[in-house]
């Protein structure tokens, strides 16, 4: 898989967490799994269309996602991921996607995002269009954030 359409991904998604939840990450090693694997307990589903198709899978554990709602609602303390919550999550991924999409555009890539779908659960399991996934784990001070791309080619 080209880079160019990966760095894209990785700045968005580092940016967004550092501008609306005050969370710095760093890139762990990057890998590559099949396209059916098991996420962690809250994921993010969002589609793409245009000169890329595919999927992009944002994962983490709960204490993760209470973390980054409480930090974008200015600290107000988070204790279930309720409506609220589950709605700040879904728009995290949606900015994270929606500034690929621009960042992608800039180098001459242009794509249309779908809007988020939020799963919420024990031993979920996702299938991509793609035959391999490339997983991004961004580490941060309260865990792991993994961005799973799946782009058919």
């Amino acid at each position: 898989m080209n880079a160019d359409f990966i760095n894209p991904f990785i700045k968005a998604s580092r940016d967004i967490l550092q501008q609306m939840a005050n969370i710095p990450s760093k890139i762990e090693k990057i890998y590559v799994k099949d396209a059916s694997f098991d996420a962690p307990n809250v994921t993010i589903l969002i589609g793409l269309t245009g000169d890329i198709k595919g999927q992009v899978v944002v994962g983490m554990n709960v204490d993760m996602a209470k973390k980054i709602v409480s930090n974008m609602m200015g600290g107000m303390p988070v204790d279930a991921l309720d409506d609220i919550a589950k709605s700040a999550i879904s728009e995290l991924g949606n900015m994270i996607l929606g500034n690929t999409a621009t960042l992608l555009y800039n180098i001459g890539i242009k794509i249309d995002i779908t809007p988020p779908t939020l799963l919420i659960g024990e031993k979920l399991s996702i299938s991509t269009i793609s035959t391999k996934t490339i997983t991004i784990p961004l580490n941060t001070d309260y865990g792991i954030i993994e961005l799973d791309i799946a782009i058919k080619e």
